[in-house]
């Protein structure tokens, strides 16, 4: 063995990194992921393999940034990649710019990701959605100042319900920033007092186009959110994560419009409703009244006849009192000239004026009834129909003495 024809390790490593890294410049490699790892960094790292092979692999941060899915073990992919040899270890590598999975575009599989992640948590329940105001006075709209979507919203509130206020938070709707600045104008029309509900959305268009509504960040401000909020993403096929997570979904921007003011639209067709029956239900009422007083006029007599005859009947009344208070009176005065007379006959005068007299003790004015009542010497008094008399008793004879 010629020692002298020998390289170093170093030597060795450095061609092959050399002969790989110039070769190996864009390739696509097929294969399926494990081992995935993502330290605080940011970076990936993980093996590709097949049934009989496998390679290590580097993907780092500001390209996994771009990746709208999450990788996982056991997914199916194709790597855009460059190879490499690591020096220190000697090992071949793949440094990967790219990841699309196999058989699912890249988009679907990190939308049905986030939604089994959100749904998970139950940020699609039923019991998490807020009604929509009955009559909301400000609408908060997040969309393009520039886009159709305002237009028509703008259009449908004008036609259908006038004095509501619309307060635009505009915002790119899609590429690069335009997820955080979503989510940035929901928080913030969120929390002034006037708004009522919130409608975030924009137009149709490709999937990437639309992306920004199936990012996390805006699905957690939707569901922070302290009013209702309607999400009006693309046109009607197309279904969002913020159609999801939102407390109603409608299919187009100028649906939305249509959604806020509906109960208004039904109030204002309510109350037409109702002017009409009762302005029937009036007019009904008029006629019978007409005709109730129709009918009373023809029964109405005259003032001057009717107070004519309250009068006749007011004189008869006056005829029939005064006879009774006469026939009463007569009565009366008949009874009266009863009573005097008994009373006449009863009183002690009238014995007295037939020559009796009354006969009383003078210190005591005791009426005498007999003579055993009186004693010799006595003074007496003695009354008369016209008169009295004071005498001295000499004698008192009884007729037992006799």
């Amino acid at each position: 063995m010629d020692h002298s024809a020998a390289i170093t390790v170093s030597t060795l490593v450095n061609l092959l990194q050399e002969v790989v890294e110039d070769n190996f410049v864009d390739i696509l490699v097929q294969g399926e992921l494990s081992n995935v790892s993502k330290p605080s960094s940011g970076h990936y790292y993980f093996t590709l393999k097949d049934k009989t092979g496998q390679l290590k692999c580097a993907m780092f941060r500001s390209q996994a940034r771009a990746l709208r899915f999450k990788p996982v073990d056991g997914l199916s992919v194709v790597c855009r990649a460059r190879a490499s040899v690591y020096p220190q270890r000697g090992e071949l590598q793949l440094i990967v710019s790219g990841i699309e999975p196999e058989g699912v575009g890249g988009l679907q599989l990190a939308f049905e990701q986030l939604k089994q992640k959100l749904e998970n948590e139950g940020l699609f329940s039923a019991k998490l959605k807020q009604p929509l105001p009955n009559f909301p006075k400000t609408i908060g709209i997040v969309t393009s100042a520039t886009g159709a979507a305002i237009h028509d919203i703008i259009n449908v509130l004008r036609r259908r319900s006038a004095g509501v206020k619309v307060l635009l938070h505009p915002v790119r709707v899609q590429g690069e920033g335009a997820a955080d600045e979503i989510a940035t104008a929901l928080s913030e029309l969120s929390n002034i007092d006037d708004v009522d509900v919130i409608i975030v959305g924009r137009g149709g268009g490709s999937r990437e186009d639309l992306w920004a509504f199936n990012e996390e960040v805006v699905a957690r401000a939707i569901v922070a959110a302290r009013i209702p909020i309607i999400s009006a993403v693309g046109h009607e096929v197309d279904v969002s994560i913020s159609d999801l997570v939102a407390d109603l979904r409608a299919p187009t921007p100028s649906a939305a419009a249509e959604l806020v003011v509906k109960n208004s639209q039904e109030l204002e067709h309510h109350l037409d409703q109702l002017t009409i029956r009762l302005a029937a239900q009036m007019r009904g009422r008029l006629t019978l009244l007409n005709n109730n007083l129709d009918g009373v006029s023809k029964r109405l007599r005259s003032p001057v006849d009717k107070v004519k005859l309250q009068r006749a009947r007011l004189q008869q009344t006056q005829v029939r009192l005064q006879q009774v208070i006469a026939t009463f009176i007569d009565h009366q005065r008949h009874q009266f000239s009863l009573l005097a007379s008994r009373l006449e006959s009863l009183s002690p005068l009238a014995v007295l004026s037939r020559g009796y007299a009354i006969v009383k003790l003078e210190k005591t004015a005791e009426v005498i009834h007999a003579p055993e009542c009186l004693s010799t010497g006595d003074r007496v008094m003695i009354t008369f129909a016209d008169g009295e008399a004071v005498a001295t008793v000499e004698t008192v004879t009884t007729k037992k003495e006799k």
